[in-house]
């Protein structure tokens, strides 16, 4: 299945400077755990939900909470992350998807804090986190619905002052060799260090990064190798990370995705590069793709309706 998947989506996505697909499927649980918003939503149940979530241009005057899953939710009392900060500068600010569930704001401040500590690193550039409400993207992302999702930049900052103009032209840089097999040249040991201090923070999930670059991790790490687990190999992300936090404890309404598989990963991720190198003949019997539905306001947790509808 995993390798009629690499077939299907290698010539694409591994392109992707972004994370354009998602990095986990909708969690089929979610449906069954939390009931939607159905025919509630009344004239609005069948409009496509992005266009009603990218509307909206602040957060919800709610009290703090993720709602649904990754790639289906929304989170109410988002917090705004500073356009600039100590240790962190926000990105395509015209976007407008720089706020998250407060923990994922702190988790970006102490992590590029951490990044900060390395040479040639002034913190960290980040990419987008979530809508002001959360919900579905008007372009790009299926996942980041929750505010516990955000990307951040390989392109190492040497400047905290761009200006939103300069934020908005600047591009990150690729870190993949061999359509994403190996790492390149500009993959440094500090990138390593950084993919590392962020996969132990204990509030982490996952980690989604091209196979090279975990292939790499895996051959370099000569110490503690149990964060390695939560660096997971997917399509794309060559320009930057995409870091996935857990639901907050205590959190009702919130889905986690599965957990990783037990061990580090890195043979995983081998097969992964093997896959690119060498790709396996497609499989015949391999069904076709459907094409995927716009989820519409029915399709969301019906808690998300209050947080679209508050002030």
């Amino acid at each position: 299945m995993i390798l009629t998947r690499i077939l299907t989506c290698t010539a694409l996505a591994l392109t992707l400077a972004a994370c354009g697909g998602s990095p986990s499927k909708p969690n089929a649980e979610a449906s069954k755990i939390l009931p939607t918003i159905g025919s509630s939503g009344g004239a609005r149940s069948n409009i496509q939900a992005k266009k009603l979530f990218g509307a909206k241009a602040d957060g919800s005057r709610q009290s703090s909470a993720a709602y649904g899953s990754y790639s289906k939710g929304c989170v109410a009392g988002a917090q705004q992350l500073a356009e600039t900060g100590p240790t962190w500068q926000a990105m395509r600010l015209s976007r407008n998807r720089n706020w998250g569930h407060p923990e994922m704001i702190d988790y970006i401040k102490t992590l590029s804090a951490k990044a900060a500590q390395q040479p040639g690193w002034e913190g960290l550039y980040v990419g987008d986190i979530s809508q002001p409400r959360g919900g579905p993207m008007l372009t790009g992302h299926a996942s980041h619905q929750m505010g516990l999702d955000a990307d951040f930049w390989m392109l190492p900052p040497k400047s905290l002052s761009l200006s939103r103009a300069e934020r908005e032209s600047i591009s990150s840089i690729s870190m993949r060799r061999t359509r994403g097999a190996y790492v390149n040249n500009s993959w440094t040991p500090q990138h390593h260090q950084v993919l590392k201090a962020a996969a132990s923070d204990p509030r982490v999930a996952r980690i989604f990064v091209f196979p090279g670059a975990k292939v790499q991790m895996c051959a370099d790490e000569k110490g503690d190798r149990s964060w390695l687990r939560k660096i997971r190999p997917w399509y794309g992300h060559h320009y930057h990370f995409h870091v996935r936090l857990s639901c907050p404890k205590g959190a009702t309404g919130c889905v986690n995705q599965d957990p990783p598989p037990a061990g580090d990963g890195c043979a995983d991720a081998r097969q992964w590069q093997a896959n690119i190198l060498n790709p396996p003949p497609p499989n015949p019997n391999a069904p076709k793709r459907k094409p995927k539905r716009e989820l519409l306001l029915a399709d969301l947790p019906a808690q998300c309706q209050s947080v679209l509808d508050s002030n």
